[in-house]
């Protein structure tokens, strides 16, 4: 097997290639031809699953979350590693460890902010003394906005040397023809993860658009700038705005944090933009009432998770036991004929601190949170192993760790972006 200059066999290792997401990430690395390696814990499962989706890898190895050493030999063979093995709050540090240890950069879908920020506490500086990428929410949550957002920010800055101050992000899906099934938006997955926030020990920076920025003087100003949004509103193109699917705690954090950065690196003043995000709900104008009726109804379960997010640790724990229980376990997820017909856009538009306005869209086909966000996932990972990510360490947003001078990868996974 041949080895790159770095010493590693692989670009890659897709750890968790059984699941739902898992499965659809070796779909296309094996479809890309890249070096790559397929993880999991069950050696004859991985094999089925990877037969079940025609992909084939360069290697298979056996990982275990409970087995450093398993972790520490899977982190040494490949540039990165891309992790799919959630709940992350319960299963992911341990493998995080191991990339710093074994100098891979480490990639993961994870939208648990409270765990992101634990992450950012604790690993960041190792990180960086190591050299190596920790890159979380890569996937629909949070990469394209992030992306989106950082790309107009240094549009404004190239342009007309201002800053943002306000932004507005919403996002249009296009379902599959037919009646819509249970399975299609939320995995198991993404239920199990809803659960360990709730339960989770410190769950204040679930619903704190500022949970990822240190600086207390800063932090504070996001907090009163820009708090997370989840009532109805109506958009400038007469849509009704409900919050984002499936939370709207998740992308705030993320998008606050890459500016607060981006800013502090250039020199300047950190102050941040009001950023306000949603799933835009078209349609006549006699369908109104309707709208805001599905908008309103959205808000109320959004509403009594911000209220979950600041109840009594017991109380949460409770709570999270009795999803843990009822819920769908990870593995549940949509039919293969569900997953490429979906169409989605986000349409970020920005206002400067000068007055002026433009636009950003990010267009990309495939379910969103399992085929896009696998296609992404994959491709993200190729950018850092190929080098064409930034040459930032320790705990990095996409945007952070991405960069915008090589969105046109993103094409082959099929999502674009454009400045308009």
């Amino acid at each position: 097997m041949a080895v790159a200059e770095d010493g590693r066999e692989l670009d890659i290792v897709a750890f968790g290639a059984t699941g739902v997401t898992g499965r659809r990430v070796a779909s296309y690395l094996s479809s890309v031809g890249a070096r790559w390696g397929a993880a999991a814990r069950d050696a004859a499962k991985l094999e089925r699953s990877l037969a079940d989706v025609g992909a084939e890898s360069t290697a298979t190895i056996g990982a275990d979350v409970g087995d450093p050493e398993s972790l520490a030999a899977m982190a040494a063979r490949a540039s990165v590693v891309l992790n799919l093995v959630g709940p992350y709050a319960s299963r992911a540090r341990p493998v995080i460890e191991a990339c710093i240890e074994g100098g891979a950069d480490y990639m993961d879908v994870t939208g648990e902010i409270p765990f992101v920020r634990e992450v950012l506490d604790g690993l960041d500086e190792p990180a960086r003394d190591a050299g190596v990428k920790i890159v979380q929410a890569c996937g629909f949550e949070a990469l394209p906005p992030d992306l989106g957002v950082l790309l107009a920010t240094e549009t404004a800055r190239e342009r007309w040397d201002e800053e943002l101050s306000e932004v507005d992000a919403s996002v249009t899906f296009k379902p599959p023809p037919g009646l819509p099934r249970g399975s299609d938006m939320i995995s198991g997955g993404t239920f199990q993860s809803m659960a360990e926030m709730i339960g989770y020990p410190d769950s204040s920076p679930l619903t704190d658009p500022a949970a990822l920025v240190g600086d207390p003087a800063a932090a504070a100003a996001i907090r009163r700038r820009s708090p997370i949004a989840i009532r109805p509103r109506r958009d400038a193109r007469g849509a009704v705005v409900a919050p984002m699917a499936p939370a709207p705690f998740i992308n705030p954090a993320m998008i606050h944090r890459t500016g607060y950065v981006s800013a502090v690196e250039r020199g300047g003043d950190p102050a941040p933009f009001r950023y306000r995000e949603g799933v835009a709900i078209g349609g006549p104008e006699f369908t109104l009432p309707l709208r805001y009726a599905a908008a309103g109804a959205l808000s109320a379960v959004q509403a009594g998770v911000r209220a979950l997010a600041q109840a009594r640790p017991a109380v949460r724990q409770r709570v999270a036991h009795r999803m843990r229980s009822l819920l769908p376990a990870s593995g549940f997820g949509p039919a293969e004929d569900r997953l490429e017909p979906w169409h989605w856009r986000v349409v970020i538009d920005v206002r400067t601190s000068g007055g002026r306005e433009l636009g950003v869209t990010v267009d990309a086909d495939g379910h969103p949170g399992y085929l896009a966000t696998a296609r992404m996932l994959g491709e993200a990972g190729l950018m850092l192993a190929d080098g064409d990510g930034t040459d930032r360490g320790g705990c990095l947003t996409p945007a952070l760790a991405l960069g915008t001078a090589h969105l046109e990868r993103f094409e082959r996974a099929r999502m674009r972006f454009a400045v308009s």
